[in-house]
């Protein structure tokens, strides 16, 4: 007899509606009624996977991809049995029949329901809110339009000095833009910091690129249509063509309103983030608990916690009660932490140590005898150790002389090794604030055979945030293993299913000739059956480049863009790029372009910096019919999407210049002829430059050629984006047959040696120019390398909407899957 399974929803697809969906199927798993309680299904506004919100601003300054944040993909989802239903948004909740209602009008039914809707960003009622270029900073929408933005470069405004603030700012200064912080208080982060750090972060933030204006209050945002600058109340205007407020986020209680339940502030919930609707829970930034809401992931991660324990039965009368300490936090770029009351008070007594010419302050709050707030800068590697002796409340009576100078000063003074007094942490002390990970979940984790710091991370996610909790990871690696604890040195293995870098991979398959990604991973002993998302775009572009003949492209070892053909956008529909050869178009081609944005109604035309038209807002399910008229006109597939070459940008040389020296434009086009196609580690991108004004801008490109008078200066290594590298001058060529030549050389060295997802840039840093040029000084080994780029050519180098016109079978995967429900219930 089948058992009936409790339909559960939850509401809100961000950080605490997965985790609460993590930490009920853990509890579900580990249960002798393995996974038999709930039909679990997910909603969120976005359509997107679950992904780490606080990891938004390394993605903002280019430390981070997408995927890397990503905490419970769709696969995930998938393979846990949950029901997703992403990028839908709830329009009401009904009780009385015990459905949620999504905003396409669907019903789904429940038993019960999880609200984690999280909060949303503050705008300010400023004029000129509403102009184009005025963003908040909360989702990924939001770091598309920054990133976008910031590529124009320009000037950019956060309004709020708080850290969200701070990280959107840090984030647009790495990626070019001048910005400048807007904050009404006269201290940056005056809630997590006092005056004296304050002044230290507004100093290091300064070196970093950013402004601060402080004891500013805003008055309007300037513009007509776009935003073009701020004014102060003091009648200062601020120019900008972006301006980002980050001033605050508040509960989002819509869904709870609609339902009538209890709101105040937050979505008010009891001990066991139960609402007034005794099958209706809430979890995260939307509740109020005791009158107090929580912002923090500390306290979130403990109200998930507590309700699957009461949702499973584990422990029907768990309790959340709230948390008095303020947790960790880290801005981008700076080693801060504070935690605590760290602004002191009646009984309080302070201890600071100063090193002005380091850069260093701590500030150390003590009330009888006990710590109870840390501010550290410049040297906060000691901040997990303050906070858990705040915490547990212990008395610091003996270690009061040498406390301000860390744990390991303290430890070692004691004649204690400081990994010893890790080792007798008790099993609850937190280790990892971000993930709510304990020693004693880091430990068992060890235990199970995850003897690395990647392997930890992939477990239990302990130090897989910010980082600042990973000296106390190796740390208990070391006690737990022991002589077998090996501390990570030599090449960084390609992921964490295997222990072996990428370079020995590369090898191993040419040595050993694997031929497929099964072989391989049998070869070389991999970790995991089937590998993951990070180890199989890798192989199959490793045994793409080796054996170009023998070797067929695995689609499902690919992203969403490379599988498609083009670029996925926030809101599910795709960017289209015809490839424009060196940056060159013609009538028929315009013509082509704009019948296709008439016929599909394309909401969006864009020129890109590559000098090509982005076609914005193309559906799925056209693709295959939007290609079919861009081939008509004789245009290919731009690449945007791929590992590849994107672009080859050129000005008009000598041909219509009165500076240029050469035909820069004409070899643009034949370069970008010879090397399209072909996967690469990376993106790549060309330039050709009619002479050393370097108007196409050469010198930041992959490859570059500057014309001068006696014939072409061939450069590499450049890379215009988020850490912005010049060129490193690689040879110099008399004719335009050998510039050719020596950019195939250059680039099949480069498809050979580099490592997946490395740029030129940092490739070349790391084998350093030396290497480049040795191995292509030599004619026959020149020439060597070239005959293997145009074999991989000869392969590669096809249009992929060629065969993929709208009556073939490959066609079908771009086909909107048909509606199989009876008739009968359509109807309904």
């Amino acid at each position: 007899m089948t058992q009936h399974k409790e339909r559960l929803i939850v509401i809100g697809a961000g950080m605490a509606g997965g985790r609460i969906v993590e930490e009920i199927l853990k509890r579900a798993n580990s249960s002798e009624k393995r996974g038999t309680r709930f039909e679990i299904s997910i909603i969120g506004a976005e359509s997107l996977p679950t992904y780490d919100r606080i990891q938004l601003s390394p993605v903002l300054a280019g430390e981070k991809t997408f995927d890397q944040i990503v905490t419970h993909s769709q696969d995930w989802y998938d393979a846990n049995g949950v029901k997703t239903h992403f990028g839908y948004w709830v329009q009401a909740i009904d009780r009385a029949m015990k459905e949620v209602v999504l905003h396409d009008g669907q019903r789904i039914g429940y038993d019960k329901i999880i609200l984690a809707t999280g909060s949303d960003p503050i705008r300010l009622p400023l004029p000129g809110a509403d102009l184009s270029g005025v963003v908040a900073f909360r989702d990924l929408h939001d770091v598309d339009a920054m990133q976008a933005a910031a590529e124009s470069g320009g000037e950019a405004v956060v309004i709020g000095g708080g850290l969200l603030g701070l990280e959107a700012a840090y984030g647009l200064a790495k990626r070019g833009m001048k910005a400048t912080v807007i904050h009404l208080v006269d201290v940056l982060m005056e809630r997590q910091l006092d005056e004296a750090a304050g002044r230290l972060l507004e100093k290091a933030l300064e070196e970093r690129g950013v402004a601060s204006i402080l004891n500013a209050q805003s008055e309007a945002i300037l513009g007509e249509t776009h935003v073009e600058g701020l004014k102060l109340k003091d009648g200062r205007v601020i120019p900008c063509s972006l301006l980002v407020m980050a001033v605050g986020i508040r509960p989002h209680v819509e869904p709870a309103k609609s339902a009538r339940l209890a709101v105040e502030r937050g979505i008010v919930v009891d001990d066991q983030m139960r609402t007034d609707d005794p099958d209706i829970f809430a979890v995260g930034e939307c509740v109020q608990h005791r009158g107090q809401c929580y912002g923090l992931v500390a306290p979130i991660w403990d109200m998930c916690r507590t309700l699957a324990d009461v949702l499973t039965g584990k422990n029907p009368d768990a309790a959340f009660i709230g948390t008095s300490l303020a947790t960790r936090l880290k801005v981008s770029g700076v080693d801060l932490y504070s935690a605590g009351q760290f602004g002191g008070g009646e009984g309080c007594e302070d201890i600071v140590f100063r090193d002005p010419g380091r850069g260093v302050y701590k500030r150390i709050v003590i009330k009888d005898d006990r710590l109870v707030g840390a501010v550290l800068f410049g040297e906060a590697a000691d901040g997990g150790w303050y906070f858990d002796l705040m915490k547990k409340g212990e008395d610091i009576a003996p270690i009061r002389d040498t406390l301000i100078f860390g744990q390991a000063v303290t430890s070692a003074l004691a004649g204690a090794d400081p990994s010893d007094a890790v080792a007798a942490w008790p099993d609850d002390t937190e280790v990892c604030g971000c993930n709510g990970v304990s020693k004693g979940q880091v430990v068992a984790s060890i235990c199970a055979g995850n003897d690395t710091l990647d392997k930890v991370r992939g477990h239990c996610k302990a130090s897989a945030s910010c980082g600042s909790c990973t000296g106390i990871v190796e740390s208990l690696l070391k006690v737990t293993l022991g002589d077998a604890f090996k501390a990570q040195s030599g090449p960084k293995p390609v992921c964490k299913c295997t222990d072996h870098g990428h370079a020995h991979v590369r090898k191993a398959i040419v040595d050993l000739e694997l031929k497929t990604i099964p072989d391989v991973m049998q070869a070389l002993k991999w970790a995991t059956p089937d590998g993951c998302s990070s180890c199989r775009p890798a192989l199959n572009y490793y045994l793409l480049c080796a054996w170009p003949r023998e070797y067929k492209d695995d689609p499902r070892s690919r992203f969403v863009n490379e599988r498609n053909h083009a670029n996925i956008q926030k809101d599910g529909t795709y960017s289209v790029v015809p490839r424009m050869w060196g940056g060159l178009t013609s009538a028929k081609e315009l013509r082509a372009i704009a019948d296709v944005v008439d016929k599909y109604d394309l909401p969006m035309v864009k020129v890109t910096g590559g000098q090509r038209l982005d076609l914005f807002g193309v559906k799925k399910e056209q693709l295959p019919h939007v290609w079919a008229d861009l081939n008509a006109a004789g245009m290919v597939s731009g690449h945007a999407y791929a590992k590849a070459l994107r672009t080859v940008k050129t000005c008009v040389g000598s041909e219509w210049c009165r500076f240029g020296t050469q035909d820069s434009t004409g070899l643009g086009v034949k370069l970008e002829q010879a090397s399209w196609g072909s996967w690469m580690p990376h993106k790549f991108k060309m330039a050709v430059s009619g002479c050393p004004r370097n108007c196409a801008e050469a010198t930041i490109k992959d490859f570059g050629v500057v014309c001068v008078d006696s014939g072409y200066e061939l450069h590499v290594g450049g890379n215009g984006g988020i850490h912005v590298r010049a060129t490193d001058l690689l040879t110099k060529v008399a004719t335009e047959a050998e510039a050719i030549d020596w950019s195939m050389a250059f680039v099949q060295l480069y498809r050979e040696d580099a490592w997946y997802l490395e740029r030129t840039a940092p490739w070349i840093e790391r084998v350093g120019l030396d290497f480049v040029k040795s191995a292509l000084s030599d004619d026959a080994a020149r020439a060597a390398l070239k005959a293997r780029f145009l074999e991989s050519q000869a392969v590669f180098q096809t249009d992929p909407w060629a065969e993929l016109n709208p009556q073939s079978e490959p066609a079908r995967v771009f086909s909107p899957l048909a509606d199989l429900r009876p008739q009968k219930e359509l109807a309904e």
